[in-house]
């Protein structure tokens, strides 16, 4: 992507300003439409199963067309893509304020998944292109703390909105913010030239389209459902059957969606290896601490938040940190150091007791909050820095699908973990809240192990790319 001469060594900060505007547009609706859950399943007379899809169909859709979409951002040009992505969540957005019914409102929601995927795929290609000389690390950290601190004001802005003018608003909120970066996307970033000698990979598209829908049904409802119940075998079937012919119909496709020889570059391969592993440890935190503060410390949803509001807020002081310093210091020893501080956050958690004293529970959180804000932008600089320029578009969509398959994996593996101890309690003659906590520590634990397998494999890519993160930067490929 060229700037007309305007992107220097230092950066372009205005491209920087749209990126972020979509991130924390993003960032926010989840966290808003989260706390608003309940309020909306009232307001429908809905099941909690039927209220689920309201987030399960907008994560599904954005997992399937995150490569497609990173992908159609390389060939078409990532200004137009992250344009018609502010315009399709805008517009989807005031469809969900004033969906009549529940099932509106999740065709709605789908809506904001294709506009979300645009977003997510293209933002690390536009920081990419924005940020050719030095400066990228500390604006990937900065777009880290773009990430911590929508997560952050989501729950609370949520509430206020509910409560002050009803679950609809949250919605409506989205409008103003997308219009604003639909403003900025087209006054600040450059046009990109169009791949006139490629065309799209629709068929990749559709077989990984059905191995992701197939593989997140199962990963997300096996532990209510049954792993081995009917339906998550079949969704398992399904992905057995689609990635492997989606991986031959690549191989064969001449201008494939998901170019699989990336995965022969190590500092890329490694990375997404490292993220999945580090998304899936700390969602073992985020599934079952508001639980842990809920019934057995007893607090009231409101400071159920604030406790919760430890972890970002200390990433969004640490990720700007840790991407200044992925400038000057190897990628891996900073993402190793992030990963171990992850395992010990998890580990000062996992030892919580029923009455334990709530700075306990604040220090577990912010320790995990810093080893997640020392670890997140110097990995996605490694795995950016890695791929060729001309397929920085594909990698950010590869980086964001890995974040996610790595929660909702999280979430199934602390859920499998904590039923299967607590079970165990229970059968041993435990309480129920002493089986609750015989659980919780459990899962835990597991997520701090993960965390330390994660830490020793980044060890092991640091021997193997020892490169500085300067000269990286050297043999990658410029846009045309």
């Amino acid at each position: 992507m060229r700037n007309n001469g305007q992107t220097s060594a230092a950066g372009d900060w205005r491209a920087f300003s749209v990126a972020a505007s979509g991130t924390f547009m993003a960032t926010l609706d989840a966290g808003i439409v989260n706390t608003a859950l309940p309020t909306i399943a009232l307001g429908f007379g809905a099941s909690l199963a039927q209220a689920q899809w309201i987030v399960a169909g907008y994560f599904l859709v954005i997992s399937c067309l995150l490569p497609l979409f990173g992908r159609m951002g390389d060939m078409y040009g990532r200004r137009r893509l992250y344009s018609i992505g502010f315009i399709v969540f805008t517009a989807a957005s005031l469809f969900c304020g004033s969906s009549p019914t529940l099932w509106a409102l999740i065709a709605a929601r789908v809506g904001q998944g294709v506009g979300a995927a645009m977003l997510m795929a293209n933002g690390p290609g536009i920081i990419m292109a924005a940020f050719p000389g030095p400066t990228r690390g500390r604006a990937l950290g900065l777009t880290g703390m773009t990430v911590a601190l929508g997560s952050l004001a989501g729950p609370g802005l949520g509430g206020l909105l509910i409560q002050g003018f009803g679950w609809r608003s949250v919605f409506y909120l989205n409008i103003p913010i997308g219009l604003l970066g639909l403003f900025l996307a087209r006054r600040f970033l450059p046009p990109q030239e169009r791949l006139r000698d490629e065309t799209l990979d629709l068929g990749g598209a559709v077989l990984f389209a059905l191995g992701m829908t197939g593989l997140l049904l199962a990963m997300s409802h096996g532990h209510d459902w049954g792993w081995t119940s009917p339906p998550v075998l079949a969704g398992l079937c399904v992905a057995l059957v689609a990635f492997p012919g989606f991986a031959a119909w690549e191989r064969r496709c001449q201008h494939p969606m998901l170019d699989l020889s990336l995965f022969r570059i190590w500092p890329f391969f490694s990375g997404n290896v490292v993220a999945f592993l580090a998304f899936l440890s700390m969602f073992t935190n985020a599934i079952l601490l508001p639980f842990y503060l809920h019934g057995q410390q007893g607090l009231e949803p409101y400071a159920t938040g604030l406790v919760l509001s430890s972890l970002p807020l200390t990433m969004a002081v640490i990720a700007p940190m840790s991407g200044y310093l992925s400038e000057r210091v190897n990628f891996a020893t900073l993402t190793s150091i992030g990963l171990g501080i992850m395992s010990c956050g998890l580990l000062l958690l996992s030892s919580l007791a029923s009455d334990s004293p709530l700075w306990r529970v604040y220090l577990g959180q912010v320790v995990l909050g810093m080893g997640v804000g020392m670890f997140m932008s110097p990995n996605n600089n490694s795995v950016l820095s890695s791929a060729p320029q001309d397929k920085v578009g594909l990698v950010g969509g590869v980086l964001a699908l890995v974040r996610n398959v790595g929660m909702v994996s999280g979430i199934a593996v602390a859920i499998t973990v904590f039923e299967g101890f607590q079970g165990m309690g229970l059968r041993a003659g435990e309480t129920a809240d002493a089986a609750f906590m015989t659980g919780f520590h459990a899962a835990l634990t597991a997520g701090a192990i993960l965390a330390a397998g994660a830490g020793c494999l980044s060890l092991f890519r640091r021997r193997l790319f020892s490169a500085k993160p300067a000269q990286v930067h050297c043999v990658v490929k410029k846009d045309a």
